[in-house]
């Protein structure tokens, strides 16, 4: 065992490296998927679980041994804080296993997958839930996009195909299509399922991703790769919906509605500031305009402002505020190019800092 300081959170990672793997093509317990000489594609199966020592040694046995295209597999278990036995069961069952020591939330540990991949250097990540609701069986139609060159992050989709759309409660359902909607009018392009666990991302897309969000990251990953013009394919896959399953990130409806809502609205406001900043300008606006033209109407009629100043104090404070919001949104979009230029500084730094990704 070893262990890692993640000096960002002030907590340590446990690394467990297990016992040399059975399955062929494994790197054989995490190490780098990069060897020497001339070496086929690497692929990092990552799991983020919290409690699920249950079905977490069920989920790793099902891998698929072999994957066309794929030279090296290596399965990644993080255990964001479990309190049970999630990573000794994982560990007996052949994966890596990082431990958080506390529960950090599903987007940290997805941070911390990514992370790991990056630093070992493998070609594609797939993330996968612990829980059985996805077939590790379906991971060769997943990246089959990505080896072939026609994405560079594919997600599995419980709606596309209305044959393989699950049975769960119309709530969910409801919340699932509205998540969905909300994303694809912030991106301009149109998606079916925004909140599955099952994906797959492409090198490429690893080193370019820059999430903001430790409670999840589902959403978040589709708004910060769509505006950076990376390609995202849907593959319609069946997935298994327990009706007795508590979902660790959705389990309040509520909860989970505010918090993503937070997370995709920073977005939002971070890549598209002036959209956001001058639809707030709106909002005050039209009241202030709608409230003036009472007050103005008012005076020209009588010739006198009493009767309606209350419109014209009203109107003149609605817009200031607009006014307010109008500049903001000016400077904002100056700081976008800031952000655009961070971003390809972080960028470089990781592709280039790591060990033989320099040439590539």
């Amino acid at each position: 065992m070893e262990t890692t300081l993640n000096a960002g959170q002030h907590n340590f990672n446990f690394v467990v490296r297990p016992k040399d793997s059975d399955r062929t093509g494994d790197s054989g317990g995490g190490g780098d998927a990069r060897p020497t000489g001339e070496r086929g594609m690497s692929l990092l199966v990552a799991i983020p679980c919290f409690n699920e020592a249950e079905s977490i040694a069920g989920v790793i046995a099902g891998m698929p041994a072999r994957v066309e295209g794929i030279d090296i597999l290596t399965v990644l278990v993080v255990d964001d804080g479990s309190t049970d036995d999630t990573a000794h069961l994982a560990a007996e069952a052949g994966a890596v296993v990082i431990r958080h020591g506390v529960n950090r939330g599903v987007g940290a540990a997805f941070d911390t997958a990514v992370e790991y991949a990056l630093e070992h250097h493998y070609d594609l990540m797939v993330n996968i839930d612990g829980d059985n609701q996805f077939n590790p069986a379906d991971i060769p139609r997943l990246i089959a996009p990505i080896l072939a060159g026609e994405a560079d992050m594919t997600t599995a989709s419980r709606f596309v195909d209305p044959a393989l759309v699950p049975d769960m409660p119309p709530a969910k359902l409801y919340g699932n299509k509205l998540m969905s909607g909300f994303i694809n009018a912030l991106v301009g392009v149109r998606y079916y399922d925004v909140s599955c666990g099952f994906r797959c991302y492409s090198r490429e897309s690893l080193l370019r991703l820059n999430l903001q969000g430790a409670f999840t990251y589902t959403q978040e990953t589709f708004i910060d790769l769509s505006v950076k013009r990376l390609r995202i394919r849907e593959v319609p896959i069946k997935v298994v919906y327990f009706a007795e399953r508590r979902s660790r990130v959705a389990g309040n409806l509520f909860k989970y509605g505010l918090k993503t809502s937070n997370i995709i609205l920073r977005s939002y406001r971070d890549y598209y500031p002036l959209r956001f900043f001058w639809s707030l300008a709106l909002v005050f606006a039209v009241p202030a305009l709608i409230l003036g033209w009472m007050f103005f109407s008012h005076y020209f009629a009588t010739g006198l402002f009493t009767g309606s100043l209350y419109a014209g104090f009203s109107s003149a404070f609605l817009l200031m505020m607009a006014t307010v919001f109008f500049v903001l949104g000016i400077v904002a979009d100056m700081l976008v190019r800031l952000r655009v230029n961070q971003d390809k500084i972080l960028y470089r730094l990781k592709k280039y800092s790591l060990p033989g990704d320099g040439g590539r």
